[in-house]
């Protein structure tokens, strides 16, 4: 594949190893499918793939679990353990401590984690695997020209500033020595194989070509979706924002959801209308396992995973470095309405059985979501260490996450933490339900036959029945589950909110779009599109439909009511031209 940067300088492109850099839920599966779809790009022999993760206390023990042919992903995975086991069978898939490995790689991905800190990125860990990375690749074949892909999540404009700095402090100049792209990933715990190849994919970079090169390999793994060809600091902001976005609609939700805790009003119904009112419905009302993609969404005891916690502030992160006032921001405020809801559970359950000080009380699912091992930012943790707070007696139980997860014992809940269903829900006079495993939806009716003193269960995660639980002589409640059907106001009333809403993230994200072109777009292949933003924003499966900018006239009012988010859209002003 020959490959033209500048006039001076081509090359002939093969592709005989790539390397993955970090083997979680994002590099296990990218590495495991590169493998098995046998890549042949420029040599009749197909790509050799190679994980790298550093020998650390948490992660060392990867590379002899892929060596020995195991994926290194826990929950329910479908098809990644016997792909992983048949890639390393033939050789196609190894793993390694030593980044040297990497020296004379043709492709590189980077799955390392990113976070945040306080209100700026967190790169900690990425600089310290770039490092690394760099210094291998000072001793690369002279006529290679690595192409090196974050699958990582990246504020706007680090690409182009931060990374590629990085690797010029190295002498490793982009366009010339090394190609920058980016292709963010949309994996989704419990799922992994199906996303990655049946989901749309970005694909960025800093130079033309790298977006190219890039889809010659990735449309070989990305065998049912779009792959959708752009540049590296629009693939940011997208990226971003689809998660920033689902954080914001969340917050909605949730704003509504405790007004209908309150009234007793039954929020899947007003759910339902206002999603046909939008024409943004999906089937996550009845169904516990499926991933909600509507206007409204599902809240439940918070919002947890990886993702949506921090990537509202990546987006917002070079503004907020200049000074800029966010007191209006939907995305950045969208994050305390959210962070307010462990509380709020316990609230809701106060209301219905009075106080629970002291109480023996039984959590069901320390995963942020169903049927994965993921625990980064579970609210079932900050829910337990609530309750603890409350003199509670309290067992913290999950299927899949090991006792020894980092984030069980890193906050410290380590000693309420089993695996044993039973132990947790033995005495207890309450359970909530957290996370919505599908071995808690099969074993509803264990449930409740192994907790022999339960007087009320707080179901957070839609997999009761009110009646089921009552018709049994136990108290119950829910969140959203309150009895009465909506009024056609309060219908028309929550649709305008979720109308102001999507305008006034529009208007926000125009006049993000607007700073990054001025501070950090050198060229024109660089700048970032409201159009392209939409566009790009559509392809993401779990809904991420940007409305067009216009101006927010009233803050909608219902009772007294109104809405945080509707407030702040109306506080922004007028759109930016």
């Amino acid at each position: 594949m020959k490959i033209t940067l500048a006039e001076d300088l081509q090359f002939d492109w093969k592709v005989e190893k790539i390397g993955v850099i970090g083997p979680g839920i994002v590099g296990m599966p990218m590495a495991a499918l590169l493998a098995n779809a046998r890549i042949k790009i420029g040599t009749d022999q197909p790509a050799r793939v190679m994980v790298v993760q550093r020998n650390s206390k948490n992660s060392g023990w990867k590379v002899d679990a892929i060596n020995s042919g195991k994926s290194v992903i826990g929950g329910i995975e479908p098809g990644l353990n016997a792909i992983v086991e048949e890639c390393v069978k033939e050789g196609l898939l190894g793993a390694s401590h030593d980044y040297a490995e990497l020296s004379d790689a043709d492709m590189i991905l980077i799955s390392v984690q990113t976070d945040k800190k306080g209100f700026e990125p967190d790169y900690g860990p990425l600089f310290g695997a770039l490092e690394t990375l760099a210094k291998a690749l000072q001793n690369k074949p002279a006529d290679k020209v690595p192409l090196i892909v974050y699958e990582s999540t990246l504020a706007p404009s680090s690409m182009a500033t931060l990374i590629k700095e990085h690797f010029a402090s190295y002498g490793l100049i982009e366009g010339r020595d090394i190609l920058l792209g980016n292709s963010p990933n949309r994996v989704m715990p419990g799922r992994l194989v199906h996303r990655v190849t049946h989901s749309d994919k970005l694909i960025g970079g800093l130079h033309p070509e790298t977006p190219r090169m890039i889809e010659a390999v990735y449309s070989q793994i990305v065998t049912e979706g779009t792959l959708h060809l752009t540049n590296s600091m629009t693939a940011e902001v997208v990226k971003t924002l689809e998660n920033a976005y689902r954080d914001v609609r969340i917050a909605l939700s949730t704003e509504i959801v405790r007004y209908c805790d309150e009234n007793n009003i039954d929020y899947y119904k007003v759910r339902d209308l206002v999603n046909e009112k939008l024409s943004q419905t999906d089937d996550a009302t009845t169904d516990p396992n499926a991933v909600p993609s509507g206007g409204l969404l599902i809240p439940m005891v918070g919002v947890g995973g990886h993702c949506l916690p921090k990537d509202g502030i990546l987006l917002w992160w070079r503004k907020i470095e200049s000074g800029a006032d966010t007191s209006s921001s939907l995305i950045v405020r969208s994050r305390e309405i959210n962070d307010e809801s462990p509380a709020e559970t316990i609230k809701l359950a106060e209301r219905k059985f009075g106080s629970l000080d002291g109480k023996k009380v039984a959590i069901l699912g320390a995963a942020y979501r169903f049927n994965s091992e993921d625990t980064r930012n579970s609210p079932s943790i900050v829910l337990a260490k609530q309750l603890r707070e409350k003199g509670c007696d309290v067992h913290l139980q999950d299927y899949y996450v090991k006792g020894d997860d980092q984030n069980i014992v890193g906050f410290g809940v380590a000693d309420l933490f089993t695996n044993d269903l039973e132990a947790a829900v033995k005495d207890a006079d309450y359970i909530f339900m957290a996370t919505a495993h599908k071995g808690y939806m099969d074993d509803r009716d264990e449930i409740l036959a192994k907790a022999e003193n339960l007087q009320g269960l707080i179901d957070a995660c839609n997999i009761y029945q009110r009646e089921d639980i009552e018709a049994k002589g136990i108290g119950y409640t829910g969140i959203g589950r309150g009895a009465d059907v909506p009024s056609e106001e309060f219908v028309d009333f929550v649709a305008a909110n979720f109308i102001a809403m999507e305008r006034g993230v529009a208007n926000e994200v125009q006049a993000m779009a607007q700073f990054l072109n001025e501070r950090y777009a050198e060229e024109a292949f660089n700048k970032v599109t409201m159009e392209d933003v939409q566009k790009l924003g559509a392809s993401c499966s779990t809904g991420c439909i940007i409305a067009d900018p216009a101006p927010i006239t009233e803050v909608p009012q219902y009772e007294g009511f109104q809405t945080r988010l509707a407030t702040y859209a109306f506080n922004q002003g007028q759109p930016v031209a």
